[in-house]
């Protein structure tokens, strides 16, 4: 872990992820982001930054956090992980790069985490989950026991998914939906029990 730390959004999502840095113990703290007026730069500006600072993509959507976060590897940044200091991650679980974990997140023994996620605030993700990149699982989301989310995937406020299921990659779970069928087709899905949109 480096001093400085670049944060590329300096939207809500962005403000979040540098408030867990500085828990974390960066000293500085800079946004690059095209239209804010709080950023240090633009994001194309990021090349001055690569000796001396890790970066984070603190951006909500999922194809545009996995294109920026692809671009700053290949460039060789140094691509930092956040976890909040109020969150509880159990000792074994792996968690890739770029994740973002919110305060009061919950990962229990035997999950895996991959790169560029975010689990929202108060999010749980029980024990022996298996979650791919770029998703997003939203605030006060519960993923039960043994499930396996496949990437670029958001979970919606307060939903759920019941425990030895599976969500295929690129499906949205709307705020309060129960999924209690594995998914396998991309879609939306809404309701109690969640169901595809039309």
């Amino acid at each position: 872990m480096k001093n400085k730390i670049v944060i590329i959004g300096a939207g809500g999502q962005g403000r979040v992820c540098a408030d867990i840095a500085r828990l974390m113990g960066y000293a500085e703290i800079l946004f690059l982001d095209d239209s804010a007026a709080n950023a240090a730069g633009k994001i194309n500006d990021y090349p001055r930054y690569l000796q001396d600072a890790d970066f984070f993509v603190a951006i909500g959507n999922g194809s545009v956090r996995r294109r920026l976060q692809t671009m700053l590897e290949e460039n060789g940044a140094s691509i930092a992980t956040l976890i909040h200091p109020n969150a509880t991650v159990a000792q074994d679980v792996l968690i890739g790069q770029g994740t973002a974990v919110m305060a009061g997140a919950v990962i229990n023994p035997g999950a895996s985490v991959g790169r560029g996620n975010i689990i929202n605030t108060c999010a749980s993700v029980d024990h022996d989950c298996r979650v791919g990149d770029y998703l997003h699982i939203a605030v006060g989301a519960r993923i039960c026991g043994t499930v396996c989310l496949e990437d670029d995937s958001w979970i919606g406020a307060g939903a759920v998914v019941i425990q030895n299921l599976s969500v295929c990659a690129g499906c949205m779970i709307g705020a309060g939906a129960v999924v209690v069928r594995s998914i396998t087709e991309k879609g939306t899905y809404l309701g109690v029990p969640a169901k595809k949109a039309k």
